[in-house]
């Protein structure tokens, strides 16, 4: 097998054991087992665990970021524009249950710091685009809402994603991260933009 496709092949067995396995480690030998190989092939294209783990974590990033451009693009009414991107953001962790336990950090308790500083930095690029979009919001409409309103919201609404994410997680992936969202959606954006206009 070519080697970026036994590449592929690994960080495809490891989120699909991440999946089956909810609650337990993955350790190499389990992997390499899995993918039907020996640990020391695995090591030839992976330099340790932790850089598999990056490698699904890039995944996320190049997936949920290159559809937040697209949302970014097709759509410019800022209400939209937020439930458009959390919508992305949970339909990414409901296609990739294995990549929602790193998303959450469930996986990476006892992995290498800089693994856990990669997700927080996902995370916060997570909230700037929504402080973007709120801010956009707030240019284009002088008094729409203030720089208070633009953070609190940006935060809120990272806070809900995240919530949702390590909800799916903690049941065992039979909690869907968009169930019921639309209902959520319309009691937090009613409030969140009732309160951006009543700033303004």
């Amino acid at each position: 097998m070519p080697r970026s496709n036994r590449r592929q092949n690994i960080l495809e067995v490891l989120a699909r054991e991440l999946e089956t396995k909810p609650g337990s480690r993955i350790t190499t030998a389990a992997l390499a087992a899995a993918v039907g190989v020996s640990e020391a092939a695995l090591y030839r294209h992976f330099a340790s665990k932790a850089q598999m783990f990056e490698a699904l974590i890039a995944f996320a990033e190049e997936s949920v970021f290159g559809l937040f451009n697209q949302v970014m693009r097709e759509q410019k009414d800022t209400r939209v524009r937020c439930q458009h991107l959390c919508l992305v953001l949970l339909g990414f962790a409901e296609r990739n249950p294995g990549i929602a336990r790193i998303l959450t950090g469930d996986i990476l308790v006892g992995e290498h710091a800089r693994l856990r500083a990669r997700v927080q930095q996902f995370f916060a690029r997570v909230e700037t685009q929504f402080r973007q979009v709120m801010r956009e919001r707030n240019l284009a409409e002088p008094g729409a809402a203030d720089a208070e309103w633009v953070q609190a919201g940006a935060v809120l609404l990272t806070a809900l994603v995240g919530g949702r994410i390590g909800q799916f997680v903690r049941s065992e992936f039979t909690d869907a991260p968009s169930r019921d969202f639309d209902a959520q959606w319309q009691v937090l954006s009613n409030g969140l933009f009732a309160a951006g206009d009543a700033n303004g």
